[in-house]
């Protein structure tokens, strides 16, 4: 059954909107794990790809290959997001969880120890299963055992500073890890942080599902996964060899297909796995299109300001590194400021407001040229873009899930979190491979940067129509 945290958080009709809820030791200790759980799951989508050449000679993969070591993550984690969600709030989402930590850990010794590319991509894609069940779980977890109000705008807060740190960090360990190391330290990174918490989570971690049991929507699961799974295979492919490819337009096609399928099936289940009601809610739909958008632009500007900062300005990765440390400083202050932010204004605003201020810093670095003080114009709008950036993710989060009853909690994450990992997904073949595929690097560069900014700006116009700021009469509404 739901867990009644009332007891352990700070009621949020009563907690001035200035004040920092207080937290108490097994609290942070929960949060602790569950944020480090989040974090490994992040860093594992980026910290491989500056190691990929180097993987690629020692295990004997060619080039075309390559592109597996990140699909074969990519598909299982983004695909089976939803279905896990479900199973968790129906069967016990801490089981679920440690389930998934184990099997995470498991599979990143076999991608640490592996002898060919079979056994390395079998690791990658049970590592992307595990990171499937772990993230929509833990999530859960989290905005269960957290009550709604400035304790959960915490925790969230916490949660994702932690999440787009790790994918920061991950581009500028990968680096110095296969440098120092070898490729194998990058994935012998990720088994150590899953048997730091594997331990620990069984102490600390409430169970928690919902009071009935219904049965599973398997139709509903079929379809939707198969869609999820269709649709990323295309995209993370076109990343590297375009859209005209036969695979490529042929998997689309079935991906939309098939989530065309699943909605038909959803509308006609007595126990659908994803209620459309909640779908037709404006906060839900609305807030969910914010977090797309939020996370596939800032991981295109990652990606293509990295090839940028090495192939322009012809910067080592160590001092690539440098940029995108403090990037990562100024996340970690805006994480630690944004629930202040969220109780003044109220989570809706805060989401608009955020994605205003990313496209605003993001269309910045249209300026960016091949002289040596660009260096500081990137690190700057970099920064201050993130610093939105973190605002936007813990308010979408927050827009998405306030209201929703326990019971359907793992539903609701399990959407937040899938728009995150197709959000990270789709983001670098949508628009980073303007830059990659463009004769002139700096003029890509700059193309992509433009297009960028004008799709976060256009989505905060349209999401402060659809949303609304203020409710009538000139009150804030909180979520």
């Amino acid at each position: 059954m739901a867990i009644d945290t009332t007891s352990t958080t700070t009621s949020p009709t009563t907690t001035p909107a200035f004040d920092t809820p207080r937290l108490s030791t097994r609290d942070k200790l929960v949060l602790f794990v569950l944020c480090a759980a989040q974090f490994m799951v992040a860093l594992d989508f980026s910290v491989l790809n500056v190691a990929l050449p180097v993987l690629g000679a020692d295990l004997g993969m060619s080039q075309s290959a390559l592109q597996w070591a990140v699909t074969a993550f990519a598909l299982p984690s983004g695909g089976f997001l939803l279905l896990f969600g479900r199973i968790g709030d129906l069967y016990g989402r801490r089981k679920l969880f440690l389930t998934g930590l184990a099997l995470f850990a498991a599979a990143s010794v076999l991608a640490t120890f592996a002898w060919d590319p079979a056994s390395f991509l079998a690791g990658r894609a049970l590592q992307g299963l595990g990171a499937a069940v772990i993230v929509p779980t833990g999530m859960s977890l989290l905005t269960t055992t957290f009550a709604e109000g400035p304790a959960r705008d915490r925790a969230l807060g916490i949660s994702g500073t932690l999440m787009s740190l790790g994918f920061t960090i991950g581009v500028v360990a990968g680096g110095v890890l296969t440098d120092a190391l070898g490729w194998r330290s990058t994935m012998g990174l990720l088994a150590v942080f899953a048997l730091i918490v594997l331990p620990l989570a069984p102490g600390l971690l409430p169970e928690s599902r919902t009071p009935q049991r219904p049965h599973l929507d398997v139709p509903g699961a079929i379809t939707v996964t198969g869609g999820l799974l269709s649709l990323i295979y295309a995209l993370t492919t076109a990343a590297d060899h375009g859209f005209a490819r036969t695979d490529v337009i042929s998997t689309l096609i079935v991906g939309l297909a098939l989530l065309t399928a699943f909605a038909v099936v959803e509308s006609r289940t007595s126990a659908p796995l994803v209620s459309l009601p909640m779908l037709r809610r404006r906060t839900v739909a609305w807030g969910n299109l914010g977090g797309l958008v939020t996370f596939s632009m800032m991981s295109t500007v990652v990606f293509v300001l990295t090839l940028y900062l090495q192939e322009i300005l012809h910067l080592s990765a160590w001092e690539t590194g440098l940029v995108f440390g403090v990037q990562g400083v100024v996340s970690v202050i805006a994480g630690s400021l944004t629930p202040r932010f969220i109780s003044r204004l109220g989570a809706r605003r805060t989401l608009v407001v955020s994605l205003a201020g990313q496209g605003a810093f993001i269309s910045a670095l249209v300026f960016l040229n091949a002289h040596t003080w660009s260096v500081w114009l990137a690190t700057a709008a970099v920064s201050l873009a993130s610093m939105f950036h973190l605002g936007a993710i813990i308010s979408y989060g927050l827009t998405v899930t306030s209201g929703v009853p326990d019971e359907e909690q793992g539903l609701a994450t399990g959407l937040v979190t899938s728009t995150q990992q197709i959000g990270i997904t789709i983001g670098i073949p949508l628009l980073g491979v303007l830059a990659t595929t463009s004769d002139d690097l700096l003029s890509g560069t700059r193309t992509v940067m433009a297009l960028n900014a004008a799709i976060v700006l256009t989505t905060a116009v349209l999401l402060a129509v659809a949303l609304g700021a203020v409710s009538r009469g000139g009150k804030r509404t909180r979520a």
